[in-house]
């Protein structure tokens, strides 16, 4: 029979692994770089000092070049960077006609293949860039366009360090181990996105749930998965339109929620029931920004014909929040339609559009510290800004540029490359990870 001092001890225990966990589980997510936007989702490295100056002869750690094309930003867990591509074959096909499409929208559908592509999920060595492993976990002819600027392989992975969730929209979500084998696979069917615009949102994975986000042109959803089994645990209708955003799940006012950004409404729903929390309209056309934390605030917004930024402070945000007081302030100029914003110490900064024009507001009340700043050398974007500790990095054709942060503009450093570059710069201790139309670079002063 156990002592009673000894039952105190053990569930002493108990409590203080509850606390040490989550924390040890938190830190290990800092040192590496998880989904898209990073550890935080909101396009902040928690630590790190990689170079300011580089280029194709200094300070470059490594360079690979990697097959296919795919312009999903990359994951880093240990020392694996998790890339996902789409390799065109000798293979051709035909492809099965697409009657619903109007003839605006077939000439306007960018680019189209009658080649099969294989799709594979490829593993990098993050301290020489060796090729790990490649698997390849889908094969087939693309049924959809997508824009001259995208590819099939736009969406990013995620991970939470023991397995890999790889999603190529209309060609599934795929789970892989660290050794490249396929644990559970699924198919979601084939989407239908605006004016054949590709498509490009990335899979959101909190605690035992992996968040889909399905807007397009048919029936849309919010798929709710197993993270363990790919099992559907849930499927929200949503009457939407097509959107290219992500899922965020964020704790806030009590509750653990899901939010997603679209043209009808902004939505929060329960994290464990799916009950609809509060919604707020007001976006543009065409959303692809995520939603961005921080504060008790939450940020949205979009730049598609138009510009729309609102505010939310979600302890006051329940039922219709479009004309209430939950929106603490709102920002109609300058907005991005494809980069997504950078939230830090803050202040909240993003691009105009798909141009090289960069906004600083406070994130408390919106007050501009600059707006609509010229970033010299970039011209058209298409990637997003990263942070770490005092600075931005931005990334374009042949240019990376490191921004000083802060309430007065500063161009620190211009910086020349070889590539052009439609994924986000991706920032892991003292490493900066480009993955290129071409190549995957890794620059470090180590």
């Amino acid at each position: 029979m156990k002592t009673k001092s000894t039952l105190q001890l053990l569930s002493t225990f108990i409590f203080l692994i509850s606390f040490i966990l989550p924390s040890f589980a938190q830190e290990k997510e800092s040192d590496n770089w998880v989904q898209w936007r990073g550890p935080l989702g909101t396009g902040v490295a928690v630590k790190g000092n990689p170079p300011i100056s580089f280029s194709e002869t200094k300070n470059l750690k490594w360079k690979t070049t990697i097959p296919g094309k795919g312009h999903a930003t990359p994951i880093v867990w240990d020392k694996q960077i998790i890339i996902q591509s789409a390799v065109a074959t000798n293979e051709k096909q035909e492809k099965e006609s697409d009657s619903s499409r109007s003839e605006g929208e077939r000439r306007m559908s960018g680019t189209q293949t009658d080649l099969v592509h294989e799709y594979k999920v490829i593993s990098v060595n993050k301290d020489n860039g060796e090729i790990l492993w490649e698997t390849t976990v889908a094969r087939e002819l693309p049924q959809e366009s997508t824009h001259d600027l995208g590819s099939w392989a736009s969406n990013s992975p995620t991970t939470d360090g023991e397995l890999i969730y790889a999603y190529f929209g209309s060609r599934g979500i795929h789970c892989l181990d660290f050794e490249g084998n396929i644990i559970w696979q699924k198919d979601f069917g084939q989407m239908k996105k605006h004016m054949s615009f590709g498509e490009g949102a990335s899979p959101y994975l909190y605690k035992d749930k992996l968040f889909i986000l399905w807007d397009h042109e048919g029936d849309s959803f919010l798929y709710a998965l197993n993270k363990k089994t790919g099992k559907e645990e849930r499927k929200l209708a949503r009457d939407e339109r097509t959107s290219w955003s992500s899922p965020f799940v964020i704790e806030a006012n009590g509750r653990t929620q899901v939010i997603t950004s679209a043209t009808t409404n902004i939505r929060s729903n329960d994290f464990e029931t799916g009950e609809l929390i509060w919604t707020s309209t007001g976006l543009t056309r065409n959303v692809i920004p995520n939603p961005i934390y921080e504060d008790g605030i939450l940020f949205v917004m979009s730049g598609f014909r138009g510009a729309a930024l609102q505010a939310i402070d979600l302890a006051k945000a329940k039922g219709d929040i479009t004309e209430s007081d939950a929106i603490l302030w709102r920002y109609d100029k300058n907005t991005p339609y494809t980069p997504n914003p950078i939230l830090m110490d803050g202040k909240i900064y993003f691009l105009r559009a798909n141009n090289g024009y960069l906004t600083c507001l406070d994130a408390k009340d919106g007050k501009e510290n600059y707006s609509n700043v010229k970033l010299e050398g970039i011209s058209t974007l298409f990637s997003s800004p990263t942070a770490v500790k005092d600075r931005l990095y931005i990334a374009a054709k042949n240019t990376v540029l490191v921004i000083k942060a802060g309430e007065t503009f500063e161009v620190i450093e211009s910086n020349e490359l070889d590539d052009n570059f439609h994924s986000s710069p991706v920032i892991v201790g003292n490493n900066l990870i480009l993955k290129g139309f071409n190549s995957l670079y890794c620059f470090s002063e180590e």
